[in-house]
């Protein structure tokens, strides 16, 4: 069993007076155990200190400890998707292919130490097929499975809070598959590293298929916290790609692979990351650097408007299913637990009151108004993890057009409801939006109100 399913052992220990210190250090000993035997099945040698080693201990939070037992009575009753649609988000870029393996997985997920394990043994299985299809000679088939296998190894990472055995595992796996895909795919993907602050921060670049020369525009896309670059861009057809963008697939810092590689989560930093990427962009050839844009999703709808402030050569800001919370409390005090503890993991901390204070930082306020360039904002009515009221606070600090589109009744993931099933597809508004504000379209500041019906109601923002 893994960390969180040894997480009792923090419960019992805490009734009986023992410190939160002592049921962290009991679980890691579990997952790295745990870590050990997967790696061992799986023929891979892991460093003995590094399984031995307790000293370093993941994030552990009251709140984590205390309503274990009610998240996993809601996994039971809901599934993997009880608080996101991820088998959803996953299985896009994926394909109609993997709508099996997803609804497998559902079925699987009974409980919160179920998930890693449940992705990892898809991944296994579709890494086989991928090989299998390649000693074939059967391309097609094998870069299919090495993405979706890509996407599975990436998703095992998810419910891991530390950089343990297991995690870096499953994290060289995802990058293995991917590049085998890569070398495959029906158009040009290249891995990339940029440098930041003496490191590298790791991405992907994509050309659009048929790519035959010149300066094309960009799109920089940030995910979300629970997801990752791999998935960003879809194996086919791609709301960037399909509209002759080239899509630049990062991860900045705390965001999956950046933990990793000591690279973790600031408001800074995310700032230095918008001009990092513009830097490197602005080399390339096929770049046209009077044509880029950012966008991002969900944790990116936060981390994309930081980088944004802080370069103003992007031609335009596009963010949807929106953190805009200034101190996160919404998310981090009364959603999941799973997403307190997955932040402290990407910022470097294990003390929760430590992190208390950090969190205060995780704000735009005073960054926003630096930001003159044309901004999307794309949200749910009902946004469970940051209240709209957040959203409408950043934009009356923009100083440039601004575009704001709300789904009536939807949640944080835009999806699932009449206005998003019926109004504007999400991805496509975003990508049309992008491609008017590469051409030099003006438009004027707005909000959308995208009702139940598909109808747009628009007034002046």
């Amino acid at each position: 069993m893994d960390r969180r399913d040894f997480l009792h052992t923090a419960t019992l220990a805490a009734t009986a007076g023992a410190t939160g210190a002592l049921g962290a250090e009991a679980a890691h000993a579990a997952e790295a155990a745990h870590g050990a035997e997967r790696l061992a099945q799986a023929g891979a040698v892991a460093a003995p200190a590094a399984i031995a080693d307790v000293a370093h201990r993941g994030p552990l939070t009251k709140r984590w400890v205390e309503q274990r037992w009610l998240l996993d009575n809601v996994i039971q009753a809901n599934g993997i998707d009880w608080d996101q649609p991820r088998s959803v988000y996953w299985n896009v870029p994926c394909g109609v292919e993997a709508t099996a393996d997803f609804a497998a997985i559902r079925a699987r997920v009974k409980k919160y130490a179920d998930c890693a394990g449940a992705f990892e043994s898809t991944a296994r299985r579709r890494e086989a097929k991928a090989r299998a299809a390649e000693e074939a000679h059967e391309d097609v088939t094998a870069r299919e499975n090495y993405f979706m296998a890509t996407i599975h190894w990436g998703a095992a990472q998810w419910p891991l809070d530390e950089n343990s055995e297991l995690n870096l595992f499953y994290n060289k796996k995802k990058r293995e598959c991917f590049a085998a895909y890569a070398k495959l795919a029906d158009h040009h993907v290249e891995p990339v590293w940029i440098p930041f602050d003496g490191k590298a921060l790791p991405a992907w670049f994509h050309l659009p298929l048929g790519y035959a020369g010149g300066r094309i525009p960009v799109v920089v896309f940030v995910p979300g916290m629970d997801s990752f670059k791999e998935a960003s861009v879809w194996m086919y057809g791609d709301p960037y790609l399909s509209r002759g963008f080239a899509v630049l697939a990062m991860e900045g810092p705390g965001q999956y692979e950046c933990p990793t590689l000591g690279i973790y989560m600031s408001v800074a930093g995310w700032e230095a990351t918008g001009k990092a990427c513009m830097d490197w962009l602005v080399q390339r050839q096929e770049v046209d650097p009077e044509r880029i844009g950012i966008s991002g999703r969900s944790f990116g709808s936060f981390a994309g408007t930081i980088a944004a402030s802080a370069e103003p050569r992007y031609r335009a800001c596009a963010v949807t299913a929106t953190c805009h919370a200034p101190g996160w409390h919404t998310i981090f005090q009364e959603a999941s637990p799973t997403f307190k503890m997955r932040f402290m993991y990407m910022s470097n901390y294990t003390d929760e009151a430590e992190f208390d204070a950090f969190r205060k930082t995780l704000t735009w306020q005073g960054r926003a108004d630096k930001i003159r360039m044309p901004y999307l904002c794309a949200a749910g009515e009902f946004d469970e993890l940051s209240p709209l009221h957040n959203t409408e606070r950043l934009l009356k600090a923009l100083q440039g057009p601004k575009r704001f589109v709300v789904y009536q009744e939807a949640r944080h993931a835009t999806a699932g409801v009449p206005s998003t099933n019926l109004g504007p597809f999400l991805p496509a508004l975003v990508a049309d939006w992008l491609g008017a504000r590469f051409r030099g379209e003006p438009f004027p500041s707005e909000r959308w109100l995208v009702d139940a019906t598909g109808r747009i109601t628009k007034t002046p923002l």
